[in-house]
């Protein structure tokens, strides 16, 4: 695992193999970064990157200089090792929660320019992530929403659907928040 771009390019990272995770591999990591560039301005925006695991999308997006991230996962083993990641790479601005998605989506209040979601594949209901963050109103104006999953979730007829893209096994769905 390595961070493509910003000020910490190249920076190769080595997660212990008993972390529960399946990352996302460097290159749908890679195809998914060049969709954002065309997207968003990285520069001091809010990021959420639920069900961080490795914290692989949240190094990418400090590293190119997200204004905060916000870690978040339900393994304390994943938490630690994001932690101990973001003090070695001197990434303040990431802040790691532990907390079990649903609780998080559900009691928070804060708004983020680009929610990251990570889910396992094998998880029930994963199109609720999707009615969580647009119920409870989760993104900025503009904001995106991008929700990886296996091939066979359709998200084309969900609120703000802008886009899927396939990477192999590894699947983007990508929403906007309009007003």
């Amino acid at each position: 695992m390595r961070i493509i771009s910003g000020k910490n390019k190249g920076r190769k990272i080595n997660p212990p193999n008993d972390l529960p995770v399946r990352p996302t591999t460097d290159m749908a990591k890679e195809s998914l970064f060049n969709i954002l560039n065309n997207l968003i301005d990285f520069d001091q925006i809010d990021v959420l990157d639920l069900f961080s695991g490795t914290g692989n999308i949240a190094y990418e997006f400090a590293s190119r200089g997200a204004g905060s991230v916000t870690a978040v996962d339900i393994s304390h083993k994943c938490v630690r090792f994001i932690k101990q990641i973001s003090e070695q790479l001197n990434f303040d601005q990431i802040t790691i929660v532990q907390a079990d998605y649903r609780k998080f989506l559900n009691r928070n209040y804060r708004k983020w320019d680009v929610i990251f979601t990570d889910p396992p594949y094998a998880l029930e209901n994963i199109t609720d992530i999707h009615q969580m963050v647009f119920d409870n109103q989760l993104l900025k104006e503009n904001g995106l929403l991008i929700i990886e999953h296996d091939q066979t979730v359709i998200f084309e007829n969900h609120k703000g659907f802008l886009d899927h893209r396939n990477y192999g096994k590894v699947n983007f769905s990508f929403f906007r928040q309009v007003k």
